[in-house]
């Protein structure tokens, strides 16, 4: 026998609908949040100083994705892009040497590109890189794939990329090229800690 009286039913029918109203909004931000996440912004730490003074361990950015055409989740196929990588940019990308981590450089060499580091400043086709992203920096000849005297070809489809504390950096020099299909995106804004809260350049 039910005893409940109409105020008890409809206290307990409002409760329902908020709950479920609740549930509802999760459930939407959820999906929304994992949306903005796999195509258009990511947050990532930084872990190493390979990126002094640009990016310090322990600062976190935020990454465009949707510019290089976002990887779409279990499949090989991206969605299209703004624009190709392009010499200067700071990238996220998957290592190619270890799926599982993710590294971030500056973009040195494009597909046909031939990089030569040579007394600390780069060359790419012969040519000093003289934008200030290079020439305040020092790099080094060290690894496999920048011996001092050896020009490398940027395969097709690859990219070259170095980190800007060259002192400290595992990048291109010793593991060599980034396939297109690895990178994820630019890093584009530093927006913690907020003392250090500005645009990547």
């Amino acid at each position: 026998m039910n005893t409940q009286s109409p105020e008890q039913k409809g206290s307990a029918i409002r409760k329902k609908s908020v709950a479920r109203d609740w549930a509802e909004s999760i459930l939407v931000a959820f999906i929304l949040a994992m949306f903005i996440r796999t195509f258009i912004v990511q947050a990532f730490k930084i872990p190493t100083g390979s990126m002094r003074m640009t990016l310090l361990a322990g600062d976190i950015i935020l990454v465009n994705k949707f510019i290089y055409g976002a990887k779409i989740p279990f499949t090989k196929y991206r969605l299209p892009k703004v624009h190709l990588p392009k010499r200067g940019d700071v990238v996220v990308f998957i290592f190619p040497e270890d799926p599982k981590k993710d590294f971030i450089k500056r973009m040195v060499g494009l597909p046909g590109d031939m990089v030569e580091i040579k007394n600390g400043t780069i060359y790419v086709n012969d040519q000093p890189l003289v934008d200030c992203g290079f020439s305040q920096r020092y790099y080094y000849n060290r690894g496999d794939f920048a011996q001092e005297g050896r020009r490398i070809t940027v395969p097709a489809n690859n990219y070259f990329v170095l980190g800007d504390n060259s002192a400290s950096s595992q990048d291109s020099r010793y593991w060599g090229f980034v396939p297109e299909k690895n990178i994820l995106g630019e890093a584009m804004v530093i927006y913690w800690p907020p003392q250090r809260i500005r645009i990547i350049k």
